[in-house]
C-alpha cells in the first residue's frame, strides 16, 4: 500500500521502520530536517520537508494517490487538521495520534467529525497494559484477546516447579488445567514447542488462559499470587494520570509523585481518590517517606528514562514491590534485558502495534481481518487473532488435515463467547475469531498461516 506518515519522531521512525519491512511504500513529511533525513537515510522511504497541514506539502507526498495517511507529530491539532485535510484531498483512509485527556474524552465526536478511521492514545493504551499487569502480579507481560476472555500470559518458570523437566505431551496430564503454552523463551532463543519440547526452570513461558482458571494454575506451578492494592506511580504526566484514574476506579489506593507544582494542582482536581505528592520520585528520602518498602506495586512513568530505570533498579533492591518502567528509547531495550527493572511499557511499541494491525486488515483479502496483534520476544514473534469470513480456505478441513506452516501454532479459538482450546479433529468456521502465534511475520490473514 501507499502509505504518508506525518511525523519523523520515534512513533513515525517506527513505523517507518516496520511498514517498509512489510513491503509498503511510505512517505514521510516532517518540517525538521535532521529528523527527516535521519529516517530517510536509515530506511527505504521517501521524504517531504514541509508542515503536514499544508495543502501543497501533502499533494507532494502524493496524498491524492495514497491509500492511508498516519499523523504522528508531537501535537494533537496538528495530527488531526492534518487528517482532515488529508480526508479532503485525497479521500485516503487517515489515523491520528490524539494524546491530549481533554481531546480523548471527546474522542467519538472527532472521530466522526474529521472522518478519522483510527485515533491512538499511546499513553493511554500503556496504561491499560500497566493495569493488567497489576492484575497479575507474578506476569512479566498480559495480551488479550477475544474481547478480554483470552489472555496470552508471559511469566518465569520458578524453582522447584512441576514444570521443570515436564515434556509438552505430559502437560495436560501432569497440570490438569485448561491452558496451553504457545511460545517459551529461553536465554536468547525463541521456540514455538511441540509436544516432544522440555521445559526448564528458569523459562519464560507464554500461556493462553481465561481468567478463571488463573489462580489454580499459578499454584499449581509454584507461583503464588498477592492482591496488589497500594500502587506508586513516579510520574504526573498523561501517562500518571490515565493510569491513576483506572487504578482509583479498581478502588486501589495510590500515590502520585510530580515534580511539578502545578501539575499536582491538575492531578489534585482530576484525580480526588488519588494521594498526590508534590516532589522529586528520585529523592530516596521522600520516596522511603512515602512507604515504598511497603507499597505493592511501584510504576515508574516519568518522561525520562534514565529516571524511571535508576527508580526502578531501586525499589527492586529495597521492597517486594512488582516494579513497571516506562522506556520511551527504543535503544534502551536490550540494555535492560538483564537488568531488574520489572516489566518495561514502551508506548511507541504499543502504538506500532495498533497501527500495523490496522494496516493489515486494510490490505487483507484473504477471508478474515486482523482483530488484534501484539509483537513479543523482540519482536520475532507475533500473536493475532482473525476473524474468520466463510470464504476462509482454514475452513474447509480439520486442524489435523491442515497444512500449517512451521513455527506457527493455532492456541485458541472464541467461538460464540465459548473458548475452544484446539485438538486436531476440530475445525474452524465462519465467525470464529482464531489466535494464532507465529515466527512467520506479517500474516495479514489466516489463510497464510496455510503452507
Amino acid at each position: 500500500m501507499n502509505i504518508i506518515i506525518a511525523g519523523c519522531g520515534g512513533v513515525g521512525s517506527t513505523l517507518a521502520e516496520q511498514l517498509t519491512a512489510e513491503n509498503h511504500e511510505i512517505t514521510v513529511i516532517d518540517n525538521n530536517s535532521k529528523n527527516l533525513q535521519n529516517v530517510v537515510s536509515q530506511f527505504d522511504v521517501m521524504g517531504v520537508l514541509g508542515n503536514s497541514t499544508s495543502y501543497v506539502v501533502q499533494m507532494e507526498a502524493g496524498i491524492d494517490k495514497a491509500d492511508l495517511l498516519i499523523a504522528v507529530t508531537d501535537h494533537d491539532e496538528i495530527n488531526m487538521l492534518t487528517c482532515l485535510i488529508a480526508k479532503k484531498a485525497g479521500n485516503c483512509q487517515t489515523i491520528a495520534r490524539v494524546r491530549s485527556p481533554q481531546y480523548f474524552t471527546e474522542i467519538d465526536f472527532i472521530r466522526d467529525e474529521l472522518g478519522l478511521s483510527m485515533a491512538v492514545n499511546p499513553e493511554f493504551a500503556a496504561a491499560q497494559e500497566i493495569s493488567r499487569l497489576l492484575q497479575i502480579p507474578s506476569a512479566l507481560e498480559v495480551d488479550t484477546f477475544a474481547k478480554g476472555r483470552v489472555n496470552l500470559i508471559k511469566m518465569e518458570i520458578p524453582q522447584n516447579s512441576e514444570l521443570d523437566q515436564l515434556m509438552l505431551a505430559d502437560f495436560s496430564q501432569k497440570i490438569g488445567i485448561d491452558t496451553l503454552i504457545c511460545i517459551v523463551e529461553r536465554d536468547k532463543d525463541v521456540f514455538i514447542p511441540g509436544g516432544d519440547f522440555v521445559l526448564h526452570t528458569g523459562d519464560k513461558i507464554y500461556v493462553t488462559m481465561q481468567m478463571s482458571v488463573l489462580n489454580d494454575f499459578l499454584n499449581k506451578i509454584g507461583l503464588k499470587e498477592k492482591q496488589i492494592k497500594k500502587v506508586m506511580i513516579a510520574g504526573g504526566g498523561n501517562m500518571g494520570y490515565y493510569l491513576g484514574r483506572i487504578l482509583t476506579e479498581a478502588h486501589m489506593q495510590v500515590k502520585i509523585i510530580e515534580k511539578k507544582e502545578e501539575r499536582c494542582a491538575e492531578l489534585s482536581e482530576l484525580l480526588p481518590k488519588a494521594m498526590i505528592i508534590h516532589g522529586n520520585a528520585t529523592d530516596r528520602q521522600l520516596i522511603l517517606e512515602e512507604d515504598l518498602e511497603t507499597t505493592d506495586a511501584l510504576i515508574a512513568v516519568t518522561d525520562i528514562d534514565e529516571e524511571n530505570i535508576l527508580l526502578a533498579l531501586y525499589a527492586n533492591k529495597v521492597s517486594n514491590a512488582k516494579v513497571i518502567t516506562r522506556i520511551n528509547r527504543l535503544s534502551f531495550e536490550d540494555v535492560l534485558d538483564n537488568m531488574p527493572v520489572g516489566s518495561t511499557v514502551t508506548p511507541k511499541d504499543i502504538t506500532a502495534e495498533y497501527i500495523i494491525r490496522y494496516v493489515r486488515s486494510m490490505q487483507n483479502s484473504y477471508g478474515s481481518n486482523v482483530e488484534t496483534l501484539y509483537r513479543m520476544v523482540d519482536n520475532r514473534v507475533e500473536a493475532l487473532e482473525f476473524h474468520v469470513d466463510a470464504d476462509a480456505k482454514v475452513t474447509k478441513a480439520t486442524l489435523g488435515e491442515l497444512k500449517i506452516k512451521k513455527n506457527t501454532l493455532i492456541c485458541c479459538i472464541s467461538r460464540d463467547k465459548h473458548i475452544i482450546r484446539p485438538t486436531g479433529r476440530d475445525i474452524i468456521m465462519a465467525g470464529d475469531s482464531v489466535i494464532v502465534v507465529t515466527t512467520n511475520r506479517g500474516l495479514n490473514g489466516i489463510d497464510e498461516i496455510l503452507s
